[in-house]
């Protein structure tokens, strides 16, 4: 997925600064997602830049777009990142610069590792159901491997925990209690799916140097003790051994977690760098239609890149004060 605001600013992300157990609310905003979506932008945001190297974070629907076209996404380049498309409802279809074509459906994995450099489009199938609910997310690649090769993975079975008291998880990433997800990480960190059956009274296991996340995805749980929407990010800082969960309704939330990422970071449009120069020349290329190779088969143009902004770009912390 794309960051299609024609006025990006430079996000300040990476750094220093470990936080103890705590309950902050993350607040989102609005920002159109190609002709007829509209998304929830959590990550980055004005305090919270990254978790873990979780750096991105979009939360859509459940929106009805029988009768719409859905999601259209045109072909935008990545650097320096992994792309994690991740459904409850709907089906979007994802297009690379390597040739990957494939219909992502509810609880399958798309992961995209852009490394040096790739292209991709999302869209909404022609024919396709009639609600999309989702959320895309960006983990930040660690400087020994941002250059990597871009690959593209596609898992339609992953591992699911059934821990008892209304809980079941699935690891779409990373590692949770005793089960690994498949996909391909260069961190320690962690992305699951977390299902509440109305009744839930659960403690997860948590890792106590990793910070993590909840990202309400349906119903109304309570995450240690804190009562969430849909749309919202409760940022829970470090140092945890367990997470509380509870629910009186049937609910579903997304768990996100890692070590927190020490290395400052530059990120701007749709871009992972560590120096103005490199976002600089990675928007030349694109602009040149050099190194992110084509996307073939999507209906319509190319995003254009925006004009670099005014000020600076300086690489930053992982917080807004850092």
């Amino acid at each position: 997925m794309s960051n299609l605001d024609l006025r990006p600013a430079p996000r300040r992300c990476g750094g220093e600064g470990w936080s103890p157990p705590v309950r902050e609310l993350q607040r989102g905003r609005q920002v159109p997602l190609g002709e007829s979506t509209m998304v929830r932008r959590l990550l980055p945001g004005l305090g919270r830049r990254m978790v873990g190297a979780w750096c991105f974070v979009d939360h859509y629907g459940p929106d009805d777009i029988a009768g719409e076209p859905g999601m259209q996404v045109p072909p935008h380049p990545h650097t320096g990142l992994q792309t994690v498309s991740w459904l409850h409802d709907g089906e979007v279809l994802h297009r690379d610069s390597l040739g990957s074509l494939q219909t992502i459906r509810p609880r399958q994995l798309g992961l995209m590792t852009s490394g040096r450099a790739i292209a991709h489009s999302e869209e909404s199938p022609r024919d396709h159901p009639a609600v999309l609910h989702g959320a895309q997310l960006w983990v930040a690649l660690p400087d020994a491997h941002r250059h990597t090769e871009p690959a593209w993975e596609f898992h339609a079975e992953l591992p699911v925990i059934r821990g008892g008291n209304g809980l079941t998880a699935t690891v779409l990433l990373g590692t949770l209690d005793t089960a690994a997800s498949p996909g391909r990480t260069f961190s320690p960190l962690v992305g699951a799916d977390l299902a509440l059956r109305a009744g839930t009274d659960a403690r997860l296991p948590a890792e106590e140097d990793f910070e993590y996340a909840a990202l309400t995805m349906s119903g109304a749980p309570e995450v240690d003790g804190v009562p969430l929407t849909p749309g919202s990010l409760l940022y829970l800082g470090t140092g945890r051994r367990e997470l509380p969960l509870r629910a009186d309704t049937d609910s579903a939330l997304m768990l996100l977690g890692g070590v927190p990422f020490e290395e400052r970071l530059v990120m701007w449009w749709n871009f992972v760098a560590r120096t103005a120069e490199e976002i600089a020349d990675a928007r030349r290329a694109w602009t040149a239609g050099e190194r992110f190779g084509e996307v073939h088969g999507y209906s319509g143009a190319r995003l254009a890149a925006p004009g670099l902004p005014s000020v600076p770009l300086k690489p930053r912390g992982r917080t807004r004060d850092a």
